[in-house]
């Protein structure tokens, strides 16, 4: 039979969330194909580049998705939506997680690794994995449209 394929997921990390980024990658691991884009330890980098390289991975890769993490999450989170197409969420809930695929189509989840429980965390990614866009809502259609225009 066929195997179905999996979501594939591009993580990234400063060294404020690489502790948590290691975790995500062991928790989602069996369950998603996941390329891991840095950084590779707790020493200093800057944020910016993590975020820019996940963003272009998931442009580049039609129905992927990105999960960046840096101690707030507000820094990768403005990072990465400086690219045309890509809409990156800040989540700090379930709620913020789905709300942010359900009407935004998010195709980025930002989270704090300093400010999110691993517990938190583990919810919010499998909100954020496991909710659709309303695609046949026109409204939501039509707001995400000019989102991209921008």
């Amino acid at each position: 039979m066929f195997e179905e394929k999996k979501k594939l997921i591009y993580l990234g990390s400063d060294h404020a969330g690489f502790e948590m980024k290691e975790k995500l990658k062991e928790y989602l691991g069996e369950k998603y194909d996941l390329t891991d884009l840095g950084c590779f330890s707790e020493k200093s980098c800057d944020y910016p580049e993590i975020a820019r390289e996940v963003g272009e991975k998931v442009l580049e890769q039609e129905g992927s998705v990105g999960i960046i993490l840096c101690g707030s999450g507000i820094g990768m989170t403005m990072a990465v939506n400086k690219l045309k197409g890509i809409r990156g969420a800040l989540a700090v809930n379930e709620r913020m997680a789905e709300m942010s695929r359900r009407h935004n189509d998010a195709n980025v989840l930002s989270l704090g690794g300093r400010e999110t429980s691993w517990e938190d965390a583990k919810a919010i990614v499998e909100k954020f994995l496991n909710t659709d866009f309303e695609s046949e809502e026109e409204r939501h259609v039509r707001r995400v449209k000019k989102i991209n225009s921008m």
